[in-house]
């Protein structure tokens, strides 16, 4: 299978699950800047583990090192001070992503949210995952957590981390002109807007060869790819020989992916999904229900991760094959994130790397009870089926409004 754009063979490449190993790899990397950082996040919340890597920023904001942080309208807000404040006056420039304003997310283009995760150092390392600045024991909602959020990011060398860079830096400048916008600085807006059009453009494909390992950034935006990320994951599930594993936060996947995990099942791949367990948000967990009776009937294996919370954006197929294929990164395959949300991931084609992936998620199905069993899937209570289906029809009610088709 060829790499798709942005791509080349000469990666290093590093697992890494939950904050408690990517907060102090990136917290090092942060100390070691002597240029530039660029940083994107959802969720930037400073009130616990967090608070490592919001002071790592201050640090080499105050060496005067040039330290972009964008965080999103809805997962972040407004930093909490005294944060904010900390941050400013260490030189940290921060902006945010589309900000809600007084109607907030009754307005449907508001539903279209910065969710993917990276960090480029110097122009020299990427990171990139499904992991918020957000301590692993903690959740903004549920209070502490008696076990981690299970999450991974990567951290990565090589190609992909020029690529990153552009697209960090071209949001950012469009994200300080819509800034400058709001707060009628047309003239600063219009020479924002400039800056972003005077930027290098990467080509529409590039690839470098090298002794490493091969992998490629897929992006989702609403322009120029809006599709790629599942595109990806359908083409890896429809060469699929021997073994699918998936672990997906909010699992929501629409016709399409969905034929393709079937068929796979079908023609005799072991197909396993690791999805959320526990109650978190209505929609999310009612709304992926529906979705389970034809994938269990094709013989699916479903697995639910109840010890936390699954956070956890991964895929790894066929990892002893002829052709691993893994991917980490922030993007759900719900519609939210397939439609709506910027996301990004990593795509790796790496025997070593799929297998440390594959390793970690069957450690963690084996932490439960087993997969569903579709008899007892069949019978469950009509109280819950019918939230089930208020939820999914709430949902495509949701992308009717928007004109998306899923």
């Amino acid at each position: 299978m060829p790499l798709p754009a942005y791509a080349g063979s000469d990666h290093r490449i590093r697992l890494l699950q939950g904050a408690q190993e990517l907060f102090p790899a990136l917290v090092a990397e942060l100390d070691r800047a002597r240029t530039d950082v660029q940083f994107e996040t959802y969720i930037f919340d400073v009130a616990g583990a967090g608070a490592a890597v919001a002071g790592a920023l201050a640090r080499v904001a105050q060496r005067g090192v040039r330290v972009h942080l964008v965080v999103d309208g809805v997962g972040t807000g407004r930093i909490a001070e005294p944060w904010a404040t900390r941050l400013a006056d260490a030189g940290v420039q921060v902006q945010v992503y589309s900000p809600l304003g007084p109607l907030g997310l009754l307005l449907p283009r508001r539903w279209r949210r910065l969710h993917r995760k990276l960090c480029v150092v110097d122009g020299r390392v990427l990171f990139c995952g499904g992991i918020n600045v957000l301590g692993d024991y903690e959740d903004p909602n549920w209070g502490p957590l008696a076990a981690p959020r299970l999450d991974f990011a990567v951290r990565v060398e090589g190609t992909l981390v020029d690529f990153a860079s552009a697209v960090m830096e071209r949001l950012w400048l469009r994200t300080l002109a819509l800034h400058d916008v709001r707060h009628r600085r047309l003239a600063q807006a219009l020479a924002d807007w400039r800056a972003v059009r005077a930027l290098h453009q990467p080509p529409r494909r590039r690839t470098r060869q090298g002794q490493g390992v091969r992998a490629a950034l897929l992006l989702r935006d609403n322009v120029r790819f809006r599709t790629r990320i599942e595109r990806s994951y359908r083409r890896a599930i429809a060469r699929a020989r021997e073994e699918i594993i998936i672990a997906n936060a909010y699992f929501i996947p629409g016709g399409k992916l969905r034929r393709a995990l079937v068929l796979a099942a079908r023609r005799g791949v072991r197909v396993r999904l690791l999805v959320q367990g526990r109650y978190e948000y209505f929609m999310q967990y009612h709304a992926a229900r529906p979705v389970y009776g034809a994938l269990l009937a094709a013989g699916v294996e479903i697995h639910e991760y109840a010890p936390s919370f699954l956070h956890a954006k991964v895929a790894v197929i066929d990892a002893d094959g002829a052709r691993p294929w893994a991917t980490v990164g922030s993007s759900n395959l719900d519609p939210l994130s397939l439609l709506l949300a910027r996301e990004a991931n990593v795509m790796v084609r790496d025997a070593g790397f799929a297998r440390r992936l594959r390793a970690r998620l069957v450690a963690a199905i084996a932490s439960g009870d087993g997969p569903l069993d579709p008899q007892a899937y069949a019978a469950r209570p009509w109280r819950e089926r019918v939230l089930d289906r208020i939820a999914f029809a709430l949902m495509r009610a949701a992308l009717w409004v928007t004109g998306k088709n899923y």
